[in-house]
């Protein structure tokens, strides 16, 4: 399939005419044709456009026709996934078996937001029948459901081409919610982006879809993306990135007349704690694990520890030694791209600056450009507590170790911590008490709490959390990653006395969508039980 470099608006092709920009493979530093054209404000408006007019429509189409158009775009990505997997490995250095792995992860997530409009739980159906002969005062007839929000913009990530990007998690889950999504691609990755948007604009013509269903935008991230938020017909923002881009979007999306909510995933150190009992079992299965979670996809991924809390004494020296054989051991990955790799050397160099600071053992280089050596520190819980460039997070295969004298004073430490998406515990039995003290902190600190295993790897399904509080995200109150991720896109509204030929169909007494719905207090447990197989899993 040859690439066109032009933006996708409303099932059209468009040139911009506001400069280009073309690919670079990290590993050789060379650029990639095509050019991607970028487009300006005008073409932005139209997209924003289409996508109001289509939100009408799109809204109240029947849930079978708008699963079936989430089953089309996994189908039709998996039928270019042999090209896609070539041109992701091109403009990303990531490996064939991360980028399969993460198709597979891609369109399972599709699938899985597909099985979740079936079942319609999401819409959150709850009817108060009118008592007219209640004695104390009769009581109305309320129904309640959640709406869609309306056009949603989306930006691409640049760790995951695939998974959070054009069709990754905040996309299916929005066009599941019943909203129109408009994609800004990463310059980073732009034919895999157009790849995938062809599947998914080919998805939507072949079901019957609205056009302006879906667009795909290319251009300088800060005018574009400005633009999109500061758009008046786009409702939420779903983002992956910086902190300061992050940021960015939430200060512009607050700034409009009439705000809107930015789901932003930002910083995360994600601390792994080892309790003193842990340290009697299998210490280079441990050293191991860290290594294999730091250094995977050459650490540029969301949930890498980057903080791992050992105790004093002669055990924990073990481990420390251990780590210290397997780091020097390792060789370094290509990173996505010669800015990422510019700040991750910044971000080590910075670290190394620190008296406190203490270079267990660094790695080799890997072949070609951007594939610095893995790189491991060690400091003190005093130098870690007094000093804030300890706890900033360096996006590669970097990571700190902290050294505590006491399992009583780790509460302490971790409340001391900025939010995080992650916190990882090692222990033994003998840990129990400790950890009991330690949880009530680590569920203010996380989104999601570990034992045993390492953050990285994220079970795409119905009860996981990827997100947590800020700077690890920009709402705390939600998940970028599992089916929970579709309440973003929603907001609940209440028909009171309506009559029942002009109520919406999930709140009709015959319920034809057999949803459970919540009925004068009580579930009504109608709905097929067709939730459906969770993604598949991948390493975030």
């Amino acid at each position: 399939m040859a690439l066109t470099g032009h933006s996708i608006i409303a099932g059209e092709t468009v040139l911009g005419s506001d400069g280009s920009t073309r690919a670079v493979n990290p590993s050789t530093n060379g650029e990639l044709e095509p050019a991607y054209s970028f487009v300006g404000a005008a073409e932005v408006e139209q997209a924003a456009r289409a996508a109001e007019e289509a939100f009408a429509q799109y809204r109240d189409i029947d849930p079978e026709r708008r699963a079936a158009f989430l089953d089309a775009a996994a189908e039709r990505i998996e039928a270019v996934r042999g090209e896609l997997v070539e041109r992701a490995m091109q403009e990303t250095g990531l490996p064939e078996a991360r980028l399969v792995g993460e198709t597979a992860r891609t369109t399972g997530q599709l699938r899985m937001f597909a099985s979740v409009i079936r079942q319609g739980d999401f819409h959150g159906v709850r009817i108060d029948p009118a008592q007219p002969e209640r004695t104390s005062a009769p009581r109305v007839d309320l129904r309640q459901r959640k709406v869609p929000l309306g056009p949603v913009a989306v930006f691409g990530a640049s760790n995951f081409p695939l998974a959070f990007s054009v069709a990754g998690g905040d996309t299916a889950s929005a066009l599941a919610a019943g909203c129109p999504v408009i994609v800004k691609a990463h310059n980073a990755h732009p034919g895999t982006s157009e790849l995938v948007g062809r599947a998914v604009t080919e998805a939507a013509a072949a079901t019957g879809m609205p056009a302006g269903v879906f667009s795909l935008l290319y251009g300088p991230g800060a005018e574009v993306g400005q633009a999109l938020v500061r758009d008046p017909r786009i409702t939420a923002v779903g983002f992956t990135g910086s902190r300061s881009g992050g940021l960015a979007l939430v200060e512009a999306a607050n700034a409009r007349p009439v705000p809107i909510p930015v789901y932003a995933e930002m910083s995360s150190i994600n601390p792994v704690f080892v309790l003193p009992g842990a340290l009697a079992g299998d210490i280079e299965t441990l050293a191991q694990g860290f290594l294999g979670s730091v250094t995977g996809s050459s650490g540029q991924l969301c949930t890498s520890p980057g903080l791992l809390l050992v105790p004093t004494g002669e055990a924990g020296d073990r481990l420390v030694e251990a780590i210290a054989r397997v780091f020097a051991g390792s060789t370094g990955q290509t990173m996505l791209t010669p800015g990422i790799h510019r700040a991750w050397q910044a971000g080590v160099a910075a670290l190394a600056s620190r008296p406190e600071a203490r270079k267990v053992a660094e790695g080799t280089a890997g072949a070609g450009e951007n594939a610095p050596a893995p790189v491991v520190f060690e400091t003190t819980a005093e130098a870690f507590s007094a000093d804030e460039v300890f706890s900033r997070e360096i996006f590669g295969a970097a990571s700190l170790i902290v050294r505590y004298d006491d399992a009583a004073r780790l509460p302490e430490l971790a409340s001391g911590m900025e939010g995080q998406l992650t916190a990882t515990l090692h222990l033994a039995d003998t840990d129990h008490e400790a950890v009991r003290a330690l949880l009530p902190v680590l569920e203010r600190l996380a989104g999601r709490i570990l034992a045993g295993g390492w953050p990285t790897g994220v079970e795409v399904g119905h009860a996981v959390i990827h997100g947590g509080p800020f700077p690890a995200t920009s709402n705390s109150a939600t998940t970028s990653v599992g089916s929970l991720a579709i309440e973003r896109f929603l907001r609940p509204v209440s028909y009171q006395s309506l009559p029942e030929a002009l109520l919406p169909a999930p709140v009709r007494d015959d319920n034809a969508y057999a949803l459970n719905r919540r009925i004068d207090g009580t579930m009504h447990m109608e709905g097929a039980a067709q939730s459906g197989a969770p993604a598949e899993g991948g390493a975030r």
